[in-house]
């Protein structure tokens, strides 16, 4: 019997590298090993493919060696720039950046309110917000214009780990990393010859270094070289979102739907970009609809590290993790709360400004147990505000998917979310988005044996989850 193949996904994060092997005949991982890197506004690319190779290297020897496509997400809304031709170092079998930008990441702050005013109206439904790659162009171009001089091309960093791994001399993206860069056409793109690339080009901005669009779920090329013992020839996937691919692994069938893949959206230019809910691409010309808040798990941990370090200054010390538990038991005790929080404390990216507030505070609602039922409560009610259960009802949605860590560890939460969308709820394993790009890249290629297809060219049509509206999951 020929000896199984396999794929790897990869997750170029924020905080960490991610990679997993797939067994493609049972769409399950067999491996998974993650390296942590330096968490900033601007990361240095030298650290986080370091931690790539040493994630890649981590995993066994001879399910390396039989790695038959790879398959990268991550950060969609950064910015890396570099030159192709010098852009790395192969002198190894683990390459090395050379002649690229830092990385500056989704957390950048320089485009202000002020400055972003001044950039033309996109012609799309996606607004454009600091940290998305358009806009930091944008902001380089005005001033530090000299510094855009020294690059050719442009992209995400998982757009330049695939571009690496295949030695293109040009960057490709798909519509998934696009439309969190800014300026993107739900049905052209910036980088082709639309209205907003003409627009883009009456305000100056540098369309040289825009990346050329390619198909979410088809190849970028194939592996110039071996890779940490991946062999050379591997097929390459072009770069996916790591939103999308959080969301593609946590569908354990082909006949889970996400919640606008099925309704296949097609959103207009003229809609308003600075509405709450977000539909980016997926597969296939659909599209991903949700809220996407920047304010979840990492308030709940704000508040617990706020209350570790009140409690040190007052001289005694618990860990967070005993705080957590307190909290959580505290909450259970309190089943209800007039106290209302707003828990948006980094703002909304539909409203940047609306940071967060406490209200009805009253002396028989400050315990921990009100506190934190309401905390857990507001977080919440901030998605419900971007993504309310009457729409998911209106679009035949009738089963939620809950996942992530924060509903893993904290019931009162669990109790939140099915208070506030009146649907049977299932929790499944935590999302991982190196495992959804793997399962994206065997659907859509149709990876079930032991080889691929050897020609690049040909397209296949997408195979990923699909279906009628009735019975749609929502995650």
């Amino acid at each position: 019997a020929a000896m199984a193949a396999y794929i790897l996904g990869l997750d170029v994060g924020t905080t960490s590298v991610k990679a997993v092997l797939l067994d493609p005949r049972t769409r399950t991982a067999v491996e998974t090993r993650s390296v942590s890197v330096f968490q900033a506004k601007e990361q240095d690319p030298g650290r986080i493919i370091d931690a790539l190779n040493r994630s890649v290297g981590l995993l066994s020897a001879d399910k390396r060696n039989r790695v038959r496509a790879v398959s990268v997400c991550g950060q969609m809304h950064g910015l890396l720039l570099w030159k192709p031709e010098t852009g790395c170092d192969w002198s190894t079998d683990a390459f090395t950046p050379s002649d690229t930008s830092q990385l500056i990441t989704w957390q950048d702050g320089r485009c202000d309110s002020a400055f972003l005013s001044t950039l033309p109206p996109p012609q799309s439904h996606v607004s454009v917000a600091t940290g998305f790659g358009c806009a930091t162009i944008f902001w380089f171009l005005k001033h530090r214009p000299d510094f855009l001089d020294s690059f050719s091309v442009a992209g995400t960093v998982q757009d330049y780990v695939v571009s690496m791994l295949c030695g293109l001399d040009v960057c490709v993206m798909t519509p998934q990393n696009a439309a969190s860069w800014g300026f993107y056409d739900n049905c052209v793109c910036v980088f082709s010859s639309s209205m907003s690339s003409v627009s883009l080009q009456e305000a100056g901005f540098p369309v040289r270094l825009l990346p050329r669009l390619r198909p979410s779920g088809t190849l970028a090329g194939r592996t110039r070289s071996q890779w940490n013992g991946v062999p050379m020839g591997t097929a390459v996937g072009v770069a996916l979102g790591d939103f999308q691919c959080s969301v593609y692994s946590c569908m354990n069938q082909r006949t889970d739907l996400t919640y606008c893949d099925a309704v296949r959206l097609h959103p207009s230019p003229v809609s308003q970009p600075d509405s709450a809910p977000l539909l980016l691409p997926v597969f296939d010309s659909s599209y991903l609809g949700g809220g996407a808040s920047l304010n979840g798990g990492n308030v709940l941990a704000t508040f617990v590290e706020t209350l570790a370090a009140w409690t040190k200054e007052l001289g005694a010390e618990l860990s967070s993790s005993s705080f957590y538990e307190k909290l959580i038991g505290c909450a259970l005790n309190q089943e209800t709360t007039d106290l209302r929080v707003s828990p948006t404390l980094l703002g909304e990216r539909h409203a940047p400004f609306h940071l967060g507030q406490v209200t009805n505070i009253s002396a028989s609602n400050l315990s921990l147990g009100h506190v934190t039922r309401a905390l857990c409560r507001g977080v919440v009610e901030n998605l419900t505000s971007m993504m309310p259960a009457e729409s998911l009802r209106r679009a035949g949605v009738r089963k939620l998917i809950g996942s992530g860590a924060a509903l893993a560890r904290n019931q009162v939460l669990r109790q939140e979310v099915e208070r506030a969308f009146p649907l049977p709820v299932v929790y499944r394993q935590n999302a991982d988005s190196a495992l959804g790009a793997a399962m994206a890249i065997c659907d859509h290629l149709q990876i079930g044996d032991d080889l691929l297809p050897q020609k690049d060219e040909a397209e296949p049509k997408p195979q990923g989850p699909t279906a009628g509206r009735d019975g749609m999951d929502v995650i």
